[in-house]
């Protein structure tokens, strides 16, 4: 793995160990000699992690639209910002980018960035790993949710599974490179031969 894309809050939440967990994250990555690969904010938790990863001489790319870009929001010290026109291509471009998605705590944006990989991973559109740092319990209502989909029959359990849910980034990282995709649920053509 060469890059990791982070999805996280926009703000730093009320629980202090969210922030730390976002520094130590970005620390992390940049002494692994990972990059950054995030949506390109200056504020909260996203903030954070560049923040950090920028302090110990790591490389952090953001990916935003313009309109974001145009109200000041932008991290305006990143190895790279690139500026894109859409939500649709900031995600794309994301994914693009990153060898795995791995989420910190955030709010309904977070949530909607990671569900998309995640779909696309078990239609076989990729094969990379996405996951969560569950930092202060906060993904174990998910954690439930997902069990309660495959207890009702929506979700076989070979796609639960593939989810990872780790106390901290080092775990995270570390079952990201013994991950080994299941079968896709459909024989479909990978996500970049169809774009």
């Amino acid at each position: 793995m060469e890059s990791i894309c982070i999805y996280c809050g926009s703000s730093a939440g009320n629980n202090p160990a969210f922030l730390q967990a976002a520094t130590h994250a970005g620390t992390l990555m940049a002494h692994l000699g990972l990059t950054v690969v995030y949506g390109g904010g200056r504020v909260g938790l996203m903030g954070a992690v560049a923040d950090a990863a920028l302090a110990a001489g790591g490389k952090v790319i953001g990916v935003m639209p313009a309109d974001l870009v145009s109200q000041e929001i932008a991290h305006t010290g990143l190895s790279e910002l690139r500026v894109v026109n859409s939500m649709h291509e900031r995600k794309w471009a994301m994914a693009e980018l990153a060898d795995g998605f791995l989420c910190l705590p955030g709010g309904p944006g977070t949530f909607e960035e990671v569900f998309e990989q995640w779909t696309w991973a078990l239609l076989g559109f990729h094969s990379k790993p996405c996951g969560f740092v569950n930092v202060a319990g906060y993904y174990e209502p998910l954690r439930a949710a997902v069990a309660n989909m495959v207890k009702s029959g929506f979700l076989q359990p070979q796609y639960g599974e593939m989810l990872i849910f780790a106390r901290d980034t080092e775990e995270a990282l570390a079952q990201f490179e013994a991950y080994v995709p299941p079968p896709p649920k459909w024989n479909v053509a990978p996500v970049e031969q169809r774009y």
